[in-house]
């Protein structure tokens, strides 16, 4: 693995402002910062999210820069006070700098405002977040090596952050990353991939002796390089690589709950959801259709609603929220509730203090169970001789136009079930699918949403296919049960972005 190395400050558009300096102090609208020259730094925190203004007094204008858009403030060794910022449209995010040359006698004045600046920028964000980037070059369409170096390096390298990049080789190659990781080198782990790469990062961390600290100290994220970027439009709101960097670079560690998959005599983690029947067959079956892009989604759902398909198995499910779609909306706003305005730090103690995730450094032990042992006695098997969609997920939005789970929060111990009968009329079945891009399937006839703790699912049919993570598994039984608060990532925030109900 390549060793972090100090990387350069990306090209960006300058303004040499100025080569005289003096401090501000004593007006009632300056709270801090420096006057250079005819102009004024000042650090506002009374706008919404706050904000840098700089000021001309030969000019009535101001400029506005959003903390949340800044990258990074500093005075260099030559005198140079420099801020770092994006400038931002709905679809990009684009480095800029400001350059002001101040004085020795009024270097601390500038050197308090620029620290000042960082701690509003960054709030409980870390800086110099040591990152490891792994890049997944085959994924999606191969650009993802061009997408990181052109969208995704310079706000990294303007942020001043810690970074190593490796790219895969092969099929693993992350999960043996991940497995041999110095988890003391680093606080977080972004894969420019689709949402295979996280899969792999997460079952590297689980494969781990000390599985629990691993899994609880190395954050995971996503930049948006591959056909399925899911973790990306969850954590961050955009499927924009430059943008999500963004969101990254402020982010905190945020606890998410992780789920584990028994199947035959392997134990696997899931970090988005499991399927089988018509989205799996959908996504899965198609493979050989990557050249339609995201088309072949479309079509391949078109074809088994056509068709009437169904997926016979039996199901046996342990709920959590007991009840319709009105008590798993009331658990969602409650939870959604508690969760507001708590810090990331405070909000880990107090999982910590809840842990129920059993003694030891390694997995947790399976409080139901694998599919190999009897069912649980509360348990049971029922039949679905109909089963045309059966969803489970563990985060709100499934690719960038699938809102599946909309009640999904990232750590309320639980995660959600969708089931849906494949004999409906088609008319019917293609109303559902879709209504789900915006999450408006959820409390439709025809759909059961539950909030689970447990399940398994036994298929009757010989083949088929069965996903987790979008990734294929073995079409057989399987059972999967929740992990409150395993795992994490890097998020702004303790709720799913553009989700809720």
């Amino acid at each position: 693995m390549s060793s972090s190395t100090s990387l350069p400050v990306p090209t960006a558009t300058t303004m040499l402002l100025s080569r005289e300096a003096s401090s501000i102090d004593g007006s009632s609208t300056m709270k801090g910062g420096v006057r250079i020259g005819g102009r004024i730094i000042e650090v506002d925190d009374g706008s919404e999210g706050g904000s840098v203004v700089i000021r001309d007094k030969t000019e009535p204008a101001e400029r506005r820069i959003n903390f949340y858009d800044i990258l990074y403030a500093e005075v260099t060794a030559e005198g140079v006070f420099t801020i770092d910022y994006v400038t931002t449209t709905k679809t990009k995010a684009t480095p800029q700098r400001i350059e002001l040359r101040t004085d020795q006698d009024d270097r601390k004045a500038a050197e308090e405002t620029a620290k000042r600046i960082l701690e509003r920028a960054y709030g409980d964000s870390p800086l110099h977040k040591r990152l490891l980037i792994l890049i997944n070059p085959f994924g999606g369409t191969g650009a993802a090596t061009k997408i990181f170096n052109t969208s995704c390096l310079p706000l990294l390298q303007a942020s001043r952050s810690n970074i190593t990049v490796q790219s895969t080789t092969h099929s693993g190659h992350a999960t043996e990353i991940a497995k041999d990781l110095d988890i003391s080198a680093y606080d977080g782990i972004l894969c420019c991939s689709g949402d295979g790469l996280p899969h792999e990062v997460y079952n590297g961390l689980a494969a781990r002796p000390d599985a629990k600290k691993a899994l609880q100290t190395i954050a995971v994220a996503q930049l948006p390089g591959g056909s399925g970027n899911a973790m990306c439009h969850n954590l961050t709101g955009t499927g924009s690589p430059s943008l999500a960097t963004l969101s990254i670079i402020k982010s905190t560690k945020q606890p998410i709950d992780l789920v584990s998959i028994t199947q035959g005599t392997r134990r696997i983690i899931s970090f988005l959801s499991q399927s089988l029947g018509i989205v799996a067959e959908a996504d899965l079956a198609t493979e050989h259709l990557r050249w339609m892009g995201d088309t072949r989604f479309v079509w391949g759902v078109m074809q088994r609603l056509w068709r009437r398909q169904t997926w016979p198995c039996e199901l046996a499910v342990k709920v959590s929220v007991e009840g319709g779609v009105e008590e798993v909306r009331e658990h969602y706003r409650k939870v959604h509730a508690a969760s507001q305005d708590v810090r990331a730090e405070e909000l880990a103690a107090r999982l910590r203090s809840e842990d129920d995730l059993g003694e030891g450094e390694g997995l947790p032990a399976l409080k139901y169970g694998t599919v190999n042992d009897p069912l649980p006695s509360d348990w049971e098997l029922v039949p679905h001789p109909n089963m045309g969609n059966f969803y489970a997920g563990n985060m709100a939005w499934v690719s960038a136009d699938a809102l599946m789970f909309p009640a999904s929060l990232p750590h309320e111990g639980c995660f959600d079930l969708v089931t849906m009968d494949g004999t409906l009329p088609r008319m019917e079945a293609l109303k559902i699918m879709g209504a789900s891009e915006n999450g408006k399937h959820w409390d439709m006839d025809h759909v059961l949403y539950r909030k689970v703790l447990a399940y398994r699912i036994v298929p009757t049919e010989r083949e088929g296919y069965v996903s987790v993570d979008g990734e294929r598994i073995p079409f057989e039984r399987w059972q999967a049960e929740v992990h409150h608060g395993l795992g994490r990532v890097w998020a702004r925030g303790a709720v799913y972005q553009n989700a809720g109900v």
